[in-house]
């Protein structure tokens, strides 16, 4: 142990927590472990986490509280359950994506508790998690910042602090601006691409003609390239979750006079991706809506229908 190693509860161990906790381990923390399912923690054990049965159980002493769940509603669940066993002047850190509303909730429920809440959702997929590379956004007191510091050290990148208020929500509203480009973006590739099928126009005609413009951007090529070459699965943020977080910005956008119909329309097209199929596949795998019947259907039932 060194002096800036710290005991994390990470509670919450799908695609980001997983490796927020795995990256912990590694960087020298003493690492508790919670999920619902208890199968998608214990893997954690063989890196060196120790997994607990209940949240209460992982927080307990705990300097830092780590939740990376679905959503704000889960987090207010889990925590009403954590947050008694937790040590008075531990720091919250919360990373689910969520939505204003929430972030207000989970501060108040801090307060009650004596915990120090720092809003903190991070930027970043499943490979830049699992290669420590996230952004962290943060917004925190700064009397909690060196517990802190050496947890967002070991699973990010880099840190923008976005203010010393946890609750004025500063961080997740930078957040929500932010995914709101990835979810546009991420609509507008997989309709090129499907008209493109739909009028017979080879996709790589497309990627030429814009090639080294301003219209070109990595991203399209990189989600094009899921689409294209079968590689949804693992995702690397699922559509389940991309939904989610578009009804959280189009919700944001509203309560602050905003209409979104890009955001609206993204979030129906990842619903109907998911009913057809594809809800644990990347969030690309929104191709599938432009598409009715088989051709919307996903691939593999396509085929067991066939044979």
């Amino acid at each position: 142990m060194t002096d800036s190693s710290r005991t994390v509860a990470v509670l919450g161990t799908g695609i980001m927590g997983a490796a927020m906790a795995r990256n912990l381990a590694r960087a020298g923390h003493t690492v508790r472990a919670w999920n619902r399912t208890r199968a998608k923690a214990e893997p954690l054990a063989a890196d060196g986490a120790q997994v607990t049965a209940t949240p209460a159980e992982a927080v307990r002493d705990a300097d830092v509280v780590l939740t990376m769940l679905f959503d704000g509603d889960t987090v207010l669940e889990v925590m009403r359950e954590a947050a008694p066993a937790a040590a008075q002047g531990a720091a919250w850190v919360q990373s689910t994506t969520s939505g204003l509303r929430s972030v207000g909730e989970h501060a108040a429920l801090a307060g009650e508790h004596g915990l120090l809440f720092y809003d903190a959702p991070v930027l970043g997929t499943r490979q830049p998690a699992e290669a420590g590379q996230l952004t962290v956004l943060a917004a925190g007191p700064a009397e909690g910042r060196d517990a802190v510091t050496p947890v967002f050290e070991a699973v990010g990148a880099r840190t923008v602090w976005t203010g010393d208020d946890g609750a004025a929500a500063t961080a997740t509203r930078l957040k929500l601006v932010t995914n709101s480009w990835v979810v546009a973006a991420t609509a507008a590739t997989g309709e090129a691409l499907a008209l493109a099928k739909g009028l017979g126009v080879d996709p790589q005609g497309f990627f030429d003609l814009i090639s080294g413009g301003p219209l070109d951007m990595g991203y399209l090529h990189a989600k094009a390239a899921l689409i294209l070459q079968d590689g949804l699965l693992p995702a690397s943020f699922a559509v389940t979750t991309a939904e989610k977080d578009a009804r959280l910005i189009v919700e944001a956008g509203r309560e602050h006079g905003v209409r979104l119909d890009v955001a609206a329309a993204s979030a129906e097209r990842f619903a109907r991706a998911a009913a057809q199929g594809h809800a644990d596949e990347d969030m690309a795998a929104a191709y599938y809506a432009s598409f009715e019947g088989e051709a919307g259907a996903h691939p593999r039932q396509t085929t067991s229908r066939q044979s």
